[in-house]
C-alpha cells in the first residue's frame, strides 16, 4: 500500500468550504477511518473526462495525502490530469455542489462535470 507522502500535499488542494462539507459527510454516513476521499477522471462526458469523488480503500499503487485535514487517495493516471486542481464547494441559488477548478483542463462542458485536456 502506498504512505503518505509530504511532498504530494498540495498537488489537489482542497477548500476549506469543501473540507467542511466532506467532514460532515463522512460523519452523516459513518465513513471507516480507513478511507479516504478518492479523486480521480474517467474517460467520458460530453468533454472527454468525467471527474471522480468518492470514498474508497487505498489502494496498492495510489498517492495519498492529506490537505486541509482530508485524508485524499488518487491513482497515478489521474493525477497526471488533477495535478493543481482545487475542489470546492458551493451553496447558491444557482446549485449546490462540489466544483473542480482543474488548470489542466482546456474546455469543460456547461455542467462542469467533463473536461477536455
Amino acid at each position: 500500500m502506498s504512505q503518505i507522502n509530504q511532498e504530494q500535499i498540495e498537488k489537489i488542494k482542497i477548500t476549506d468550504r469543501a473540507a467542511k462539507e466532506i467532514k460532515q459527510i463522512i460523519q452523516e454516513n459513518e465513513i471507516p477511518s480507513d478511507y479516504a476521499l478518492r479523486v480521480g477522471v474517467k474517460a467520458g462526458g460530453c468533454s472527454g473526462f468525467t471527474y471522480v469523488l468518492i470514498f474508497d480503500e487505498v489502494k496498492e499503487n495510489d498517492i495519498v495525502f492529506f490537505s486541509n485535514g482530508i485524508k485524499v487517495t488518487v491513482d497515478p493516471k489521474s493525477l497526471f490530469y488533477l495535478e493543481g486542481t482545487e475542489l470546492d464547494f458551493v451553496d447558491s441559488l444557482m446549485g449546490r455542489g462540489f466544483v473542480f477548478h482543474n488548470p489542466n483542463s482546456t474546455r469543460s462542458c456547461g455542467c462542469g462535470h467533463s473536461f477536455s485536456v
